[in-house]
């Protein structure tokens, strides 16, 4: 039996969550295509007839970003490299390499800790992948390089197996039925959250958060009754989440609880409100 921790590492948004989500087979950590999604070192357990692997989701690492959300990000992505027993590297053939880059690839370079480069997005049309290459040039720091579409869970398997071969002999973290860290609250909030960026698009705030103030199972009408707050710290940004006629805030709750009730396999009667907290962040 094998076990042991392995942390996804990258700069924002080249598919980390995404990666994570196609290892495990079920989505536990919300996805987007705006940076500064993740925010908490979240695991996904992957159980093999050999043994279980622990991915810690890490925050990505944003190019000049001084303020404190993204310095309590990085820091974040530092504590988990700590106690790790594989690196996963995820990198954007369609990004080309700059200052950013070079920091988070020089987090790890010099660690005795074996890590895999993972080129991810290998769906996307080869000329849109024309910095594959680039990235290939660091191909000798790496035990292997592996080129994976996560958002369509090819070449998955392959990686699946190798990380097995890298980990040590061990006994099981977390029960078989058991699949992240994450409470109930904390997943419903990330799905919120996801649905506020993507309702937003470009004039999303990335100073907004999700707070679940109950989940409450209804039997007798099978359904859940969950009551959350969209949090940020302008009282603009509240505006803009709300929207003309509370249009925007109806829009989010609508996909919220489309998936929700996916998931969970019940009716979801979800509750929304927007609130201004300037001190947020401290929670972090």
């Amino acid at each position: 039996m094998k076990s042991g921790f392995v942390a996804i590492v990258g700069r924002s948004n080249v598919g980390k969550s995404t990666l994570m989500n196609a290892l495990v087979g079920r989505k536990i950590s919300a996805t987007s295509e705006k940076p500064q999604l993740t925010r908490h070192n979240i695991h996904g357990v992957m159980n093999t007839d050999r043994g279980q692997a622990v991915f810690v989701d890490t925050p990505g690492i944003l190019k000049g970003t001084k303020d404190n959300l993204s310095a309590k990000l990085i820091n974040k992505a530092k504590e988990a490299l700590k106690g790790i027993d594989l690196i996963l590297y995820v990198v954007d053939p369609t990004r080309s390499i700059g200052k950013e880059e070079r920091d988070v690839y020089g987090m790890i370079r010099h660690m005795d800790t074996p890590k895999i480069m993972i080129i991810n997005k290998m769906d996307l049309p080869e000329e849109r992948r024309k910095y594959k290459d680039d990235y290939l040039i660091w191909e000798d720091d790496f035990d292997d390089v592996r080129l994976v579409s996560a958002i369509e869970a090819k070449n998955i398997q392959p990686v699946k197996e190798e990380i097995m071969d890298f980990l040590p002999e061990g006994e099981k973290m977390y029960p078989d039925h058991q699949l992240t860290n994450i409470t109930k609250e904390f997943w419903v909030a990330d799905i919120v959250r996801e649905k506020v960026f993507k309702a937003l698009h470009q004039e999303v705030p990335y100073s907004v958060t999700v707070e679940v103030d109950k989940i409450e199972e209804k039997e007798d009408k099978d359904m859940f009754v969950i009551e959350a707050r969209v949090v940020t710290n302008e009282d603009h940004y509240k505006s803009m989440i709300i929207g003309e006629g509370g249009q925007k805030i109806k829009q989010i709750g609508k996909m919220a609880r489309k998936e929700l009730q996916y998931a969970l396999n019940k009716k979801v009667y979800l509750d929304l409100e927007v609130e201004v907290d300037k001190h947020w962040v401290k929670n972090i």
